[in-house]
């Protein structure tokens, strides 16, 4: 038997166990950069899928105002008229509302339009009728109509300072007075949030009255025929026959004469012409049970273009129950 010497074996040196060190944190970080690099690719897949769902939403949004453009400014032949109409004279006049569905990819769309003069404009209204509304929403006759001037006031152009008036306009003293860093915009309202920067009117009051107010119509008459009820019940020389009337020509689609010959006592504010500017609302529900919704202002009836659009609000559609997407709220 041969012995062999135990002194014969090769020692271990300090620099072997520093490689092995080195080694072992060479893997640690290899390990790091490949968890590092995972999470980076599963971030990136979720950013583009959300990307590509916005992008699939705006495209689908962006088809239903096209249709609804072409529902409300398209030629529509009067009962008895050649088809398609000869004369402008055949032609009935744009709808006030409507809704439609339709499929387009993976998604089914249910849209709703409706005319956006049957709200008080704040650019264009009377401070009669905006004190009118604010009265139907429980404020006193004084405050309704000191709301309505402030709104007035804000809108109205300065006037220009003459030597017998006074060096500041009344306006703007207000505001100076009540410690504001800014002065009426004396103009048209920009956006309808400006709303807030009115001196005086109550944020809880600006929320109540917001379903019922807009800045994009242009109109200073009130489409009757989709109306709200406080809206219709602000119009001066409104009574409970003509809104029962309205009614009965909203059940039944028809609009008799006798609503025209009765929206003569409105003072010219009360009208059944949608013009040219609807609000629409867009529902999106895609094949994987997601739904998206927007709301959309367009101006429509423009010489170049089929619509331009004047707001756009986007949102997630919880409003509806599953299976009611093509029965959006009214």
């Amino acid at each position: 038997m041969t012995m062999h010497d135990l002194h014969d074996a090769s020692p271990q040196t300090a620099s072997d166990g520093f490689i092995l060190v080195a080694v072992l944190w060479i893997i640690a970080a290899l390990a790091m950069l490949a968890s590092i690099f995972s999470i980076y690719l599963a971030n990136t897949a979720v950013f583009l899928s959300l990307n590509d769902s916005a992008i699939q939403s705006e495209a689908l949004v962006s088809a239903a105002l096209e249709l609804t453009a072409y529902q409300v400014s398209a030629p529509k032949p009067a009962a008895g008229s050649p088809t398609p109409p000869t004369q402008t004279d055949d032609k009935l006049p744009p709808p006030t509302h409507g809704e439609f569905n339709f499929r387009l990819g993976r998604a089914n769309v249910a849209v709703d339009f409706v005319s956006e003069a049957a709200r008080v404009d704040l650019n264009t209204a009377s401070p009669q009728l905006v004190a009118n509304l604010f009265m139907g929403l429980g404020v006193p006759q004084q405050q309704a109509g000191e709301y309505a001037d402030r709104i007035d006031g804000w809108i109205t152009k300065p006037r220009p300072v003459s030597a017998f008036a006074s060096s500041q306009n009344t306006e703007e003293a207000l505001y100076r007075a009540s410690g504001r860093s800014y002065s009426p915009r004396g103009g048209p309202f920009a956006h309808f949030d400006e709303l807030s920067l009115v001196i005086d009117l109550p944020p809880a009051i600006v929320e109540r009255a917001k379903p019922f107010l807009t800045i994009y119509s242009g109109k200073s008459q009130i489409e009757v025929l989709d109306a709200a009820p406080e809206v219709l019940a602000a119009i001066p020389g409104m009574t409970e026959n003509m809104m029962s009337a309205l009614a009965e020509a909203r059940r039944t689609g028809a609009v008799p004469e006798s609503i025209t010959q009765m929206l003569n006592a409105t003072q010219g504010i009360g009208t059944i012409e949608a013009g040219d500017t609807y609000r629409v609302q867009v529902h999106i529900r895609y094949d994987n049970g997601k739904r998206q919704a927007a709301e959309v202002v367009i101006l429509t009836a423009l010489a170049d273009k089929p619509y331009r659009v004047l707001y756009w609000r986007d949102s997630s559609d919880s409003s509806s129950a599953p299976g009611d997407i093509f029965q959006p709220p009214r």
